[in-house]
């Protein structure tokens, strides 16, 4: 299996493991730890034999791989910006919060970072899916965010400043996530 970018092989390792399907697991009975290179997705795809890996197999074994070799507040970056499973993305963002540096109340931040994780959609107003966390229109306004009633400016340039410790953390991990993926093989060289 080969992705065309580390943000590829993310968020398709990322939807995998939100499918509620008890056959994605199957990848771990081919993989072989102890042995020369029984933790490779090669080793892997020559120990499925003639019928191969799937592309569940694949995604599963990326999600558990990056999940083992990030750094949780890189994993958690990841999970809160771009997992589907409604559980875990709640729970990347409530450790992701204590990690934000910020002058603003903590109610603030809490708010902000989820507003980050889980930015408004359009089309969804009135309608219910149970795939997704979307949150009601109010939310993001930021006057219930600061019960001190603090400036404008001010809550945007909180907002700013909590959103670019994110999208940092983000990229940090996503640079990280290729350099794992690229060690791997499983992503598509460019330059070739």
């Amino acid at each position: 299996m080969i992705y065309t970018s580390t943000l590829a092989a993310v968020v398709s390792a990322l939807a995998a493991e939100a499918i509620d399907n008890t056959s994605k697991q199957a990848w771990q009975k081919l993989y072989r730890p102890g042995y020369a290179e029984g933790g490779s997705l090669e080793s892997l795809i020559r120990s499925s034999g003639e019928k191969g890996i799937t592309r569940m197999d694949a995604d599963c074994w990326v999600y558990a791989r990056l999940h083992s070799q990030l750094i949780p507040r890189h994993w958690n970056s990841l999970m809160a910006r771009f997992s589907t499973h409604k559980v875990k993305k709640v729970e990347a963002i409530g450790k992701l919060v204590p990690l934000i540096a910020s002058p603003a109340p903590g109610l603030f931040v809490q708010k902000a970072v989820t507003a980050w994780a889980i930015p408004p959609m359009k089309g969804v107003e009135g309608k219910r899916s149970t795939d997704m966390i979307v949150l009601p229109a109010q939310f993001y306004d930021m006057n219930g965010w600061d019960l001190e009633a603090n400036h404008e400016r001010t809550r945007r340039r909180w907002r700013k400043g909590v959103s670019d410790v994110l999208e940092e953390m983000v990229g940090e991990a996503l640079r990280e996530a290729e350099r794992i993926l690229n060690a791997e093989g499983v992503l598509l060289n460019m330059a070739a």
